[in-house]
């Protein structure tokens, strides 16, 4: 038994490190938003006094279906004729997560205005959307979106690993989450829009990097284990 707990206290000083990093590398209120090219950055946006910005399956749908029109190489079209915006050669989608009342990219930029333009484009496609189908008024987002420089590739990783675990923190199954890009890492889906092999060949391949991800649930499960185990001895 002393041996377990020591191996969980152990998992749990490196998933302290763990957090830490995340903790420095989530997107801040005071983020530089002088974008440099061939960089990765971190996105971050949530709704309005923390309220849900997606209500129904329909809802995540159109978010991801804004990524398809806006991301994938070559023209589209609205019903009328008119062109869309693309910013295919300004900046990729490396990674996403959408929870309920937030979201979470990770992005490749390519050119110096291509998160700007991909985020008001976006943000406001999709807020003309849920105005529409909910009859809401007022600001959706809680304000402009926050984003952070990643500057190393171990900030990159963890940053990524981040993002596919946020459906732990509802008490749901990250693995099979159908709102985030883990599906596509796994090899499960594919799009052209999303470019998870950009990410995945700085260092590893593909089950490398789902078992990456699964090593800090581990921990964090068992940290949650310990805490219940010590509060039952007190």
């Amino acid at each position: 038994m002393y041996s377990y707990f020591s191996k969980v206290i152990a998992g749990c000083h490196l998933a302290t490190k763990f957090i830490t990093i995340y903790t420095s590398i989530m997107p801040k209120k005071n983020c530089v938003k002088l974008y440099g090219t061939d960089q990765y950055y971190h996105l971050y946006n949530r709704g309005g006094n923390r309220q849900d910005i997606f209500l129904e399956p329909e809802d995540y749908s159109y978010f991801l279906s804004l990524f398809k029109r806006l991301l994938t190489a070559g023209a589209s079209f609205d019903s009328s004729g008119r062109q869309f915006p693309n910013y295919n050669e300004e900046v990729e989608l490396v990674a996403f997560c959408l929870m309920p009342n937030h979201f979470h990219l990770l992005c490749y930029l390519k050119d110096t205005e291509g998160i700007v333009h991909l985020m008001r484009s976006m943000m406001t496609a999709y807020t003309m959307y849920f105005n529409k189908k909910y009859k809401h008024s007022g600001k959706l987002y809680e304000g402009t979106f926050l984003a952070a420089r990643i500057d190393t590739d171990t900030y990159l990783w963890h940053v990524s690993r981040y993002i596919h675990l946020n459906p732990m923190d509802a008490m749901i199954d990250y693995e099979n989450y159908n709102y985030s890009s883990i599906l596509y890492f796994k090899g499960d889906k594919h799009a052209k829009w999303l470019h998870e092999d950009r990410l995945i060949e700085t260092q590893k391949d593909r089950d490398e990097y789902i078992k990456f991800v699964a090593d800090f649930k581990t921990v964090r499960q068992e940290m949650k284990y310990l805490k219940n185990v010590l509060a039952s001895l007190s």
